[in-house]
């Protein structure tokens, strides 16, 4: 996958150190100061030299030595007979013509040679199986370098043993992990900063998952901010409001950038200044003991959208310490996050155990799932001290040894892509001090992350976990992550054709369960199947099913395998009916919190932006022909929480104590 991947970055006014002056065409050597003003170089005359005996050498520094002349005569005598040849050549166009049609021909060739240079050197050329990533989940986290990388286009294997679905049934009973997340923004970008704040970092549906949710309590703990770099000087002062009035942002002291440090100075700054709320509840299973559990700092002033459980502390008037995070993440200010989903997912990272998934029986190495192979000696390579077996199955006392989680969506099995990818507290810890790390700052920040992995003293039992079904771009950007907006209903019913398609081949086929990565190789057509999305195609423009369709109805248009997205002009189905028999929100998530999507990327436009959040926020939780056949009155579970989005009251710090 290309690098997302991210966003645009903005030079910085800050003042640059002088330079030295430029030497001069000459040197002085003499005390005198008369024989200073007699050589000046505003002169142009000459220079004065001391060798036993002073001497006068005169040069004249205003015209070129005869050498360089005839040179220079020469190349102009060469290139103007050249010119010559060609005009007086037989087939140089000199009629007006024959002038018009070469021009046409060259532009033609140039457009033509750019065409092709681009789809050479474009690595997307067609779109990804995104079907078949949602079938078949990793079934390890081992990093790519200690284990058989998977062949374009990146199909795991189908499994002996399938992994557990997501959410697991004791997900809730689990203590919350702490995020400190940062959305990478710039100073310009005020306009997309408030989209943020008022949608997915405060909304209810965002932070405490589908349905009932869980009052917030997943969340409690995870941290939103905005990182910049320094602002322009004609932005100092808006910077500074915003800051004084949110109280969200963080200023790095670096210039704006996208590729120059910027991330490995955020890695920097979250190693000594990232705190997270504590535990403010008891759980069924204890929380979690690590070397950083014991760093604590005062709370300090909250920001509007930081979790409700965090205001309720502070207006008791005692409110508890902070403590470290469990991860810190990046985001980029294109990307729509639904913070309950990702929350989940880091969670149970935390209480996995070696390189498999969480809840995932055991599996011999040897199997052909966990496949391990050690890449042959480099200069940079991990330590070859480290035995296989601990690469595949290292088991982790919680009281002594931290996690090390590298989170993302793995892009051709090299790095996770830069729209959002998180690092467990002890990697942020060591890429902040590390001397190799920092030599390793400048160039792509995502894939740059990645050498940073590879170079930790414990690379092997990283884990490299990935998720590359709830993470995708817009359907309307196009790219080969687009398709449309993903529920687990659609993915289950994707799942199910999937499976069954598979176990129809691998009866007539004896490369068995393998045939998926065979089939996607060599055969386009399954490939093609594979990606297919009912909403969007890669390389063409979106385009509405209906040309008159209304605002609730077009997003409806943008979700995975609904009955809008399948509409055409002169089907049988009309715009009305498809809207009465779509899926309600409890439908969708399958009557559970989480599951879902968890990032959309690739949000180039505030009005994506809206759409995305209308599609994942609001909605109702049932539709008309669901109500209708529980024969339930649509008052009393269709309850909506657009007053709790809108009413931002609650938010603010004068009000806490009378919102809670």
């Amino acid at each position: 996958m290309p690098e997302r991947s991210s966003s645009d970055s903005s030079s910085s006014t800050t003042p640059t150190p002088s330079r030295a002056s430029s030497p001069l065409p000459f040197s002085l050597h003499s005390s005198s100061s008369s024989e200073n003003e007699s050589s000046s170089p505003l002169l142009g005359l000459g220079r004065y030299t001391s060798s036993g005996e002073n001497r006068w050498i005169w040069r004249n520094l205003g015209s070129s030595s005869p050498r360089r002349r005839k040179r220079d005569r020469r190349r102009w005598r060469t290139f103007r007979n050249l010119l010559r040849r060609i005009v007086r050549h037989p087939l140089f166009p000199r009629q007006p013509l024959t002038i018009i049609l070469a021009l046409l021909v060259f532009t033609v060739f140039a457009i033509s040679l750019t065409l092709v240079l681009l789809y050479v050197l474009n690595p997307d050329k067609e779109a990804l199986p995104w079907r078949a990533y949602c079938t078949i989940p990793p079934t390890t986290s081992v990093p790519p370098r200690y284990r058989n990388a998977l062949p374009y286009p990146y199909i795991n294997p189908l499994p002996k043993v399938m992994p557990p679905s997501f959410p697991p049934d004791d997900l809730d009973t689990l203590a919350p992990a702490g995020l400190f997340l940062a959305v990478f923004s710039m100073d310009s970008a005020l306009e997309r900063r408030m989209l943020i704040r008022t949608t997915w970092a405060a909304h209810p549906r965002s932070r405490n998952g589908a349905g009932e949710g869980d009052g917030g309590m997943g969340t409690s703990r995870t941290v939103v901010r905005f990182v910049l770099g320094q602002p322009r000087k004609g932005w100092e002062r808006r910077i500074q409001s915003e800051m004084e009035m949110y109280n969200d942002m963080i200023i790095l002291p670096c210039p704006e950038n996208m590729n120059s440090g910027k991330s490995h100075a955020y890695f920097t700054w979250a190693a000594s200044n990232a705190w997270v709320p504590p535990v403010y509840f008891n759980t069924t299973h204890p929380v979690p003991e690590f070397s950083y559990s014991n760093q604590y700092t005062p709370a300090p002033r909250l920001a509007p959208h930081d979790p409700y459980l965090a205001w309720k502390s502070s207006a008791s008037g005692h409110p508890r310490p902070w403590v470290r995070p469990d991860y810190v993440a990046k985001v980029d200010d294109d990307a729509f996050v639904m913070l309950a989903e990702l929350e989940a997912r880091m969670r149970l990272e935390l209480y996995a155990t070696g390189q498999r998934p969480y809840g995932m029986p055991y599996i011999s190495p040897v199997s052909e799932s966990f496949r391990v192979e050690v890449p042959k000696a480099e200069p940079q390579a991990a330590p070859a001290d480290i035995p296989i077996s601990s690469m595949v199955e290292q088991a982790r006392d919680g009281t002594v040894n931290d996690p090390l989680v590298y989170w993302g969506y793995l892009v051709k099995e090299q790095f996770m892509a830069g729209e959002l990818y998180g690092l467990s507290w002890s990697l942020v810890d060591w890429v902040s001090k590390d001397p190799s790390v920092k030599g390793l700052t400048k160039g792509a920040e995502d894939k740059q992350t990645a050498k940073w992995m590879g170079l930790h003293p414990r690379a092997a039992e990283i884990r490299w976990s990935s998720d590359r079904c709830w993470i995708y771009d817009h359907p309307r950007s196009g790219t080969v992550y687009s398709h449309g907006f993903l529920f687990p209903s659609e993915v289950s019913r994707v799942k199910n054709s999937v499976l069954e398609f598979l176990d129809r081949v691998s009866r007539n086929s004896s490369t068995g369960t393998n045939f998926i990565s065979n089939a996607a190789v060599g055969a386009s057509s399954i490939l093609l199947s594979l990606s297919h999305s009912s909403v969007s195609a890669f390389g063409t423009r979106y385009q509405q099913p209906l040309q008159e369709m209304d605002l609730v109805h077009s997003v409806e248009a943008l979700v995975e395998g609904s009955y809008m997205s399948e509409l055409q002009e002169g089907k049988s189905m009309d715009t009305e009916r498809a809207w009465r028999t779509r899926e309600g929100r409890i439908k969708r998530y399958e009557n559970k919190r989480v599951g879902g999507t968890v990032v959309v990327h690739f949000i180039k436009k505030h009005m994506w932006f809206l759409e995305t959040a209308l599609a994942f926020l609001e909605g109702d939780n049932y539709s008309q022909a669901e109500l209708e056949s529980l024969h339930v009155d649509e008052g009393r579970l269709n309850v909506g929480l657009a007053s709790v989005w809108t009413d931002s009251s609650i938010f603010m710090p004068t009000n806490a104590s009378a919102a809670l």
